[in-house]
């Protein structure tokens, strides 16, 4: 486990915008970890995991654009049944919520990474300290 910072920013929800942002990114030299798109009528929100967050934030601030920054955690997990539900017991031992994740892998990969906002960031360290990948 692995505590990281995650990039909120909020789009217009139209053709191109996403691609200009991960455009302005690689011209920056700031690679994509992790990525999650919600969508509403006007609007989306991209929730970002980048090699180089406060560059990024300063980047993307200087486009105009609204970046709130918070603390995730990462966790990478063997490619096999059960380990997300493992993740999850153990979590929810400790009294720690998972309020949203996103990740994945494909389907030849023997682990994957997932991106969690929990509640507590430190009981959650505590939790998955005892989960070794």
């Amino acid at each position: 486990m692995e505590k990281c910072k995650q990039l909120a920013i909020f789009l217009a929800n139209k053709p191109g915008t996403l691609a200009n942002v991960c455009t302005s990114l690689a011209e920056n030299g700031i690679n994509i970890q992790g990525i999650m798109v919600s969508d509403a009528v006007d609007h989306a929100v991209v929730r970002l995991v980048v090699s180089n967050p406060q560059k990024a934030i300063h980047m993307l601030g200087d486009a105009g654009l609204l970046v709130v920054d918070s603390d995730i955690i990462s966790i990478h997990l063997n490619n096999k049944p059960g380990e997300l539900a493992n993740l999850g017991f153990k979590l929810s031992e400790a009294g720690v919520n998972i309020e949203y994740l996103y990740g994945g892998l494909n389907s030849k990969s023997v682990e994957g990474v997932l991106y969690i906002k929990v509640n507590d960031i430190n009981k959650a360290a505590q939790a998955l300290g005892e989960i070794h990948y």
